[in-house]
């Protein structure tokens, strides 16, 4: 790593809010592993700082406050995994898992249908027509406004329902919902607004601009965490399946010779304690550094997998891996699904081999 801020600078994040991205940025570091999070731990302490949320587990577009590092209770110091091994061969840029990967902030223009537009309708619209779009466009609540900034209310079928129910007249104006309307701003924080949208069942969002952007529904928030979630529980199986796998077949002396980026005392031979870099060089017969290749060939005739093409298996493997750093460097973007499908697949083969 090369030479972070001096303690002028240092001194001037104080009582700021900036994103993780910037605090690397300030370091000139990457990405965070477990060389980088100690070494800008350790500045920020010796300057008297920290941050709030702690900037080792956030995603990198996610915003933390530098504090006085008096005004938080002592902790442990955040210990990423991973990094460059004493070969020169490691994963600089393997980050572990903690066990709340979800960005710590997320707002409310993080969910797509908050900035995906609206379909509306003016006050003089015939209710016939505004029920039309709800059904042709396969939406649940159509807006009424002058100019997507002025709002009048909302139609949503339930409305619909309420002035049949009351005997009134089919117009728009009856059929609409006018008071205490579920609004709010793209830059709201989403679990703040989780309580509105579970009352109403949706929440009209306005965009930078004043205008209405979008409609996030209680299926839109579903739909956002099942595609945060699911890649967590495909990569955390995967990695399950891999250890059942190299625990039944190796012993612990192939175990640790490749825990190279360990001091001897903590070379446990378990497998429980190796990362995706680490199940690599157990099995990739191409790696640079020959003693491990030739382990690696011996390893792998261990796993007793004839039938397996070992070249197609270590490119599956290394793919896979870039997936799970991409999780782990926690891009508030969902997954695209042909990565979630990688995953699934590789995920489908190592369960017929695993005892």
């Amino acid at each position: 790593m090369t030479a972070g801020p001096d303690e002028q600078d240092l001194a001037s994040l104080k009582g700021r809010t900036m994103p993780v991205r910037d605090i690397l940025d300030l370091f000139r570091v990457r990405v965070r592993d477990h060389r980088s999070v100690h070494l800008i731990s350790q500045a920020l302490r010796d300057a008297g700082l920290t941050t709030l949320p702690d900037f080792a587990v956030c995603g990198l577009r996610s915003n933390v406050d530098v504090v006085p590092l008096t005004a938080v209770p002592a902790r442990a110091t955040p210990a990423g995994t991973g990094g460059e091994d004493e070969d020169g061969n490691g994963d600089g840029d393997e980050e572990a898992l903690p066990s709340h990967a979800l960005p710590q902030r997320l707002l409310l223009g993080d969910i797509p249908s908050a900035r995906r537009g609206v379909v509306s309708v003016n006050p003089g619209t015939p209710l016939a027509q505004a029920t039309f779009l709800m059904r042709t466009e396969a939406v649940s609540q159509v807006p009424v406004t002058t100019g997507m900034a002025q709002i009048h209310g909302v139609v949503t079928w339930g409305s619909v329902a309420r002035m049949y129910e009351a005997g009134k007249p089919p117009m728009l104006d009856n059929a609409m919902e006018k008071d205490s309307l579920p609004l709010s701003d793209a830059r709201q924080e989403l679990f703040a607004a989780l309580p509105v949208i579970r009352e109403h069942g949706y929440l009209l969002v306005r965009g930078d601009d004043g205008c209405l952007s979008g409609i996030v529904t209680a299926a839109d928030v579903t739909e956002r965490f099942e595609g945060a979630a699911r890649p967590f529980f495909i990569v955390g199986e995967i990695e399950s399946l891999l250890r059942r796998c190299l625990g039944a077949a190796l012993d612990q002396e192939a175990i640790k010779a490749v825990q190279t980026n360990k001091k001897a005392e903590h070379r446990t031979g378990q497998v429980s304690d190796l990362m995706f870099g680490d199940y690599l060089r157990l099995l990739d017969g191409e790696q640079p550094k020959q003693s491990l290749a030739e382990r690696a060939d011996r390893n792998w005739e261990a796993l007793k997998w004839p039938n397996m093409p070992r070249e197609q298996f270590i490119g599956r493997l290394k793919r896979v891996k870039d997936i799970r750093n991409r999780i782990a460097h926690f891009d508030e973007k969902p997954l695209p699904e042909q990565m979630i499908e990688e995953l699934t697949t590789f995920a489908k083969v190592l369960r017929a081999f695993a005892p």
